[in-house]
């Protein structure tokens, strides 16, 4: 009977006075073996006190193991689920709902939101102009980002880089931004590559059908410009300081300038400084930023007219916006002559 009860409950049966009871069976088969060995009772029981006591320590400790296991479930923090792919089928009813603003408009419609699912793209730098890019691709529905920059979060960035939080600090950006834009739509694959890209990096650029570059000098974009010319995808290229910024997309390609057909050479020492020497007002990223990210949206959708061979530059002090018609150079020393590949 003891032994029936016993099976009873680790089978999940329900509670018979609970174990409390199936406890002091168990004292009172072991104190009539020990205490009256030859009565009818100790007959009925059948078998060794020692025996037993033993099965009774086993069974206690299978309680012990299962009550203790039940504890740490409690407590466990659950863990998030692992980005899923985007899907090659048609938009789920989810999808349907999230994006039903982008579908309602004309220009983009449900064949344009099916583009941004299918569509690759590379961000380069996590931080002022790149927070605006990451989260309004993510929410876009764009399917597959790749977010490359090789800094960490500090407290002075949270003052524009609007992706991170106070608990981000001293997180690789990139890891950081994915988790956020992840959090931010489930829907989209993103992988996060905690270093700079460079002109030796034409093989991961041609792997993405658009580049966004918000680095932050020269140097950095001379080298995303370069790789970009190389593997011959467009480049949507961001500039910001203290209250101005300015947007164009660098295509060679297509016929529009690359950066070094604008600015072959680098600035002055002092004549372009980066944010961190000159500063930068706060909603000034998120301006040239969200605007990239419109330009992304562009191309990727084929709505519109691109920035190609035009450069839009925001005075966010006085409120005016100029625009610029800008060419491609033929003797471009990284463009020109076919120095970028053809297609």
């Amino acid at each position: 009977m003891l032994a029936v009860l016993v099976a009873a409950r680790l089978l999940g049966w329900p509670e018979w006075r609970g174990w409390a009871g199936v406890a002091a069976l168990w004292l009172a088969a072991i104190a009539a073996l020990v205490l009256a060995p030859g009565s009818a009772l100790a007959r009925l029981i059948g078998g060794d006190a020692r025996v037993w006591g033993l099965a009774g320590g086993v069974v206690a400790l299978g309680l012990g193991y299962r009550l203790l296991l039940r504890q740490l479930h409690r407590r466990a923090i659950p863990l998030p689920d692992p980005p899923a792919p985007a899907p090659a089928g048609p938009l789920s009813d989810p999808e349907l709902d999230r994006y039903a603003r982008h579908i309602v408009l004309r220009e983009l419609g449900g064949p344009g939101q099916a583009a941004l699912r299918r569509a690759r793209v590379l961000v380069v730098g996590a931080g002022g102009l790149g927070a605006p890019v990451c989260l309004y691709l993510a929410a876009a529905g764009v399917g597959r980002i790749t977010v490359a920059d090789d800094d960490r979060v500090g407290l002075s960035n949270l003052q524009r880089q609007v992706i991170f939080r106070s608990a981000d600090d001293g997180r690789p950006k990139a890891e950081a931004a994915r988790d956020a834009m992840l959090a931010l739509n489930p829907h989209v694959e993103v992988t996060a590559l905690n270093r700079r890209i460079g002109a030796e990096d034409a093989a991961l650029v041609a792997e993405h059908d658009l580049v966004l570059d918000g680095t932050d000098s020269f140097a950095a974009r001379s080298a995303v410009n370069a790789a970009c010319i190389a593997a011959g995808v467009p480049l949507v290229a961001g500039a910001i300081a203290q209250w101005e910024g300015q947007v164009t997309i660098w295509d060679p390609r297509n016929g529009a300038p690359c950066m070094a057909c604008i600015f072959p050479d680098a600035p002055a020492t002092g004549l372009a400084p980066a944010c961190a020497e000159a500063g930068v007002v706060g909603p000034l990223p998120g301006v040239i930023g969200s605007l990239m990210a419109l330009e992304a949206i562009k191309l990727i959708a084929r709505a519109g007219a691109p920035l190609r061979g035009r450069m839009l530059i925001f005075d966010g002090l006085y409120g005016e916006n100029r625009l610029m018609k800008i060419a491609r150079r033929a003797d471009c020393p990284a463009c020109g002559s076919g120095h970028f590949r053809a297609g």
